[in-house]
């Protein structure tokens, strides 16, 4: 009977020694992701990623960058992420402020993405560009008539407007660039005359606003280049209609330049799968990887010599904003109490 009982307990030992190592084993070979991103612009990268790593296993589930952010925060060190994809240097910021990434040590990733668009501290990566110009109508404005952001607040413009609302980290974002650029004092007035100009109450995404020019609602806004570009090339022949029916004007181009921003991620600082979420970023930063952001997203490359897409490229060239974009990040709390302060819902 002890024999027995001996021979039970080992095996029990044995067994659970072998499950921690083979559940370990298989942790060491999967990759989870938390992507703020939509699948269809993610899918073509990670394809291109398990080419050359077919050992690892890619899980992916896609959804709201800020909802993942809070999820992070609440499964702490149970968390199966190991990595958090997301759009706008805000979000990385949200997400290195609730200290959810990890310093990584990378040469490649320091060779490959210039300082300005990661974090000082090497907890998040910027993996593509894109710019946030004016869009106006070709009808309704001539080109000759725009002048800079600033100049939207104008009397001219009253009523012409359109935007989404300052709810989106994409304007909370704009108003931070102008803070850093304007100063406080300038951007609360620029704001207060930029709402009197709206021709609707906010609403919809940077496609809605292009539409609304499109059918007349108005005859400006700001929007991301890669929305414009993704319709004109869109299969839907009235995305493309209305696409066709605005042009882009590249704003402040004597002063301080086009305002941009990044899609980016992190290192999860509860990865269990820490290697295999560094040879990720490692692949998205390299160059193959930034020829799908061009080509197939429409964005604009982190790396020089990557050229843009075919469409992109018609846009024309630009000088873009030249600081550190980790400053935006840090204006964001004094951009949303301003927005709320002068009523841009």
């Amino acid at each position: 009977m002890i024999k027995k009982k001996v021979f039970i307990l080992l095996f029990v030992f044995f067994l659970a020694t072998f499950s921690f190592y083979f559940l370990e084993a298989k942790t060491e070979n999967e990759l989870n992701i938390y992507s703020g991103r939509k699948s269809f612009l993610i899918e073509p990268l990670i394809d291109e990623f398990k080419k050359n790593n077919k050992n690892i296993k890619v899980n992916i589930v896609t959804g709201k960058s800020d909802e993942f952010i809070e999820r992070l925060k609440l499964e702490g060190k149970n968390t199966k992420a190991d990595i958090l994809l997301t759009t706008d240097v805000a979000r990385l910021t949200r997400a290195k402020n609730n200290n959810l990434f990890k310093k990584i040590s990378s040469k490649i990733l320091k060779n490959n993405i210039p300082s300005k668009y990661r974090s000082k501290d090497d907890d998040w990566f910027g993996l593509s560009v894109r710019a946030r110009p004016i869009i106006y109508s070709k009808d309704r404005i001539k080109i000759n008539e725009l002048k800079s952001y600033e100049d939207l607040a104008g009397e001219k413009w009253r009523g012409r407007v359109c935007m989404r609302s300052s709810n989106n980290v994409y304007n909370q974002s704009l108003i931070a660039f102008m803070i850093i650029n304007l100063g406080e004092k300038k951007t609360k007035k620029w704001l207060d005359n930029l709402v009197k100009n709206f021709a609707r109450k906010p609403y919809g995404g940077d496609r809605d606003q292009i539409k609304a020019i499109a059918s007349g609602q108005c005859d400006i806004t700001v929007a991301n280049t890669y929305y414009l570009a993704n319709m004109l090339t869109s299969k839907n022949l009235k995305d493309q209609e209305a696409a066709k029916k605005v042009s882009i004007f590249w704003p402040n181009q004597d002063d301080f330049g086009v305002h941009i921003n990044l899609s980016g991620a992190g290192v999860i600082k509860n990865s269990k799968n820490t290697n295999n979420a560094i040879l990720f970023l490692e692949f998205l930063s390299s160059k193959k990887a930034q020829q799908i952001y061009t080509k197939k997203i429409n964005e604009y490359s982190i790396r020089t010599g990557v050229i843009p897409s075919e469409t992109v490229k018609e846009f024309g060239k630009f000088n873009a904003d030249n600081s550190n974009l980790g400053e935006i990040g840090k204006k964001i709390k004094s951009a949303i109490y301003l927005a709320s302060k002068y009523n841009w819902k």
